[in-house]
């Protein structure tokens, strides 16, 4: 059963130029529908958030922060336990940043300014020092690499049911060639069509699938091994690669720092 919510604002919250908000939310919950006059770059530890911004679906794990312009109808939704914290940037200094709702590429510099200001409990700047932290992080987001979406979905007759099944079985290492085969067209036609309907090789998107999926394993407490294992890899070496690729740390790294936020 789900836990909705509605989204309360902080007061006043649209006279300041920057504010921080650091929150938990039980497994189940759903954030209702709610728009600000602020722009939020929301940053979730652990797992992985599912929000819909303006009837499209974005998914995104710990690594890439989800950009909400200001008055973008959005809400959220939390399969696990999920902490997360949002960065919210006043309309006059949201110029630059992206105009729709997207995930974020960002550099090491912004996670490490987030979590000098949780360390803090840091709400509200009003310190130059903090002040300036927070410029030199919307500088960043300026610079950061935006992406549609982490996992697209896509509703071509050819494509839909293989990411259905995919999704449902992300162990499953059926290769193009045979997909291909099974919805009766050519793995050069599907392979087309997932770089046009997907932005993305399919090999990549079912990568990303993967990582997601490893990330909700280790949060379950599984070893490397055995979330290797479950993911289809016949290595643990191999999903070590990818979730490095994916989250710039190892298995083993995240999973030590999960259990320092427990």
């Amino acid at each position: 059963m789900r836990n909705q919510l509605t989204y309360h604002p902080p007061e006043h919250g649209d006279n300041f130029r920057f504010f921080l908000r650091y929150e938990q939310a039980n497994a189940r919950t759903e954030y209702e529908l709610h728009q600000h006059p602020w722009g939020q770059a929301i940053f979730v530890q652990g797992h992985v958030l599912e929000m819909q911004v303006a009837g499209e679906r974005l998914l995104t794990p710990p690594a890439f922060p989800v950009w909400i312009p200001p008055d973008s109808p959005h809400a959220c939704y939390n399969h696990r336990q999920v902490g997360f914290r949002t960065f919210n940037i006043c309309r006059a200094a949201c110029e630059g940043l992206p105009t729709r709702a997207c995930l974020l590429r960002v550099s090491p510099i912004v996670t490490a300014i987030v979590d000098h200001c949780a360390g803090r409990q840091l709400a509200l700047p009003t310190a130059p020092a903090d002040l300036r932290l927070c410029e030199v992080m919307c500088d960043q987001l300026r610079l950061a690499t935006p992406q549609e979406s982490y996992l697209p979905t896509s509703q071509d007759r050819f494509l839909a049911p293989i990411l259905q099944a995919l999704e449902q079985d992300p162990a499953d290492n059926t290769p193009l060639v045979e997909w291909a085969r099974r919805v009766f067209t050519t793995e050069r036609t599907l392979a087309r069509r997932a770089r046009r309907e997907l932005g993305m090789s399919f090999s990549e998107w079912r990568q990303r699938l993967r990582f997601i999926h490893a990330i909700a394993l280790l949060e379950q407490g599984k070893t490397v091994q055995e979330a290797a294992l479950q993911l289809g890899y016949s290595t643990a070496s191999a999903l070590i690669v990818m979730f490095q690729q994916h989250a710039g740390t190892t298995p083993e790294r995240y999973r030590q720092r999960l259990r320092h936020q427990g």
